[in-house]
């Protein structure tokens, strides 16, 4: 099965343990503190609860992720809350062939299911994007979660690394995402982290 096919399926059968339905708990409270920016892009959107939650605040919005069955779910939900956001079917590592700029991208839980070389392209493609002076709001796995269940834990030091050039990480902080319940009995642990893309 192939990348796409294997996110397509997943949210097909309604077994992705992310998708829970609302927006992350982290994500409203940046939204409330009021450090999100128009325009903003949702950066693996999945489903598109934050997508949905930033335009129901009156932010614009595009919301790409690389599964049609993804989009298709998120373009519903819009629809049937009469909320205007984009949902583009796109691939988070070639943003450089898309058009338009941001000046906040979020990205919940997407960072941490790259190996190594893709992280390089993954980085590349946000700056392509991303406004300079324009923020992204990260949040990924962290080493402190315990157990092999789910996706790659992520260091701080590794954060670090990866937006060495080009960028300043002005904070990382513990943060939690919160997971179906069917899946895990707690939230898991993660790194939030506001990071600034330099000119």
């Amino acid at each position: 099965m192939t990348g796409d096919s294997w996110w397509d399926a997943v949210y097909a059968d309604g077994s992705a343990p992310w998708d829970i339905g609302r927006p992350q708990t982290a994500f409203v409270r940046l939204a409330d503190d009021g450090e999100v920016a128009s325009p903003v892009l949702d950066a693996g959107c999945g489903t598109g609860e934050h997508a949905l939650m930033l335009a129901e605040r009156g932010f614009a919005v595009t919301g790409v992720d690389l599964s049609a069955t993804a989009i298709g779910l998120a373009r519903q939900k819009a629809a049937d809350r009469g909320l205007a956001a984009d949902f583009e079917v796109a691939d988070i590592l070639g943003l450089d062939r898309s058009e338009g700029t941001f000046a906040t991208v979020i990205d919940s839980g997407m960072f941490h299911v790259f190996d190594d070389d893709d992280r390089v392209r993954y980085v590349r493609s946000l700056a392509s994007v991303l406004v300079p002076g324009g923020v992204l709001h990260l949040m990924c796995f962290s080493e402190r979660t315990p157990g092999t269940l789910g996706p790659r834990r992520v260091t701080q030091a590794e954060l670090r690394e990866a937006f060495a050039e080009g960028w300043e990480i002005e904070r990382i902080e513990a943060a939690q995402f919160d997971v179906r319940a069917d899946w895990a009995p707690r939230a898991a642990n993660a790194w939030l982290a506001r990071i600034v893309r330099r000119g």
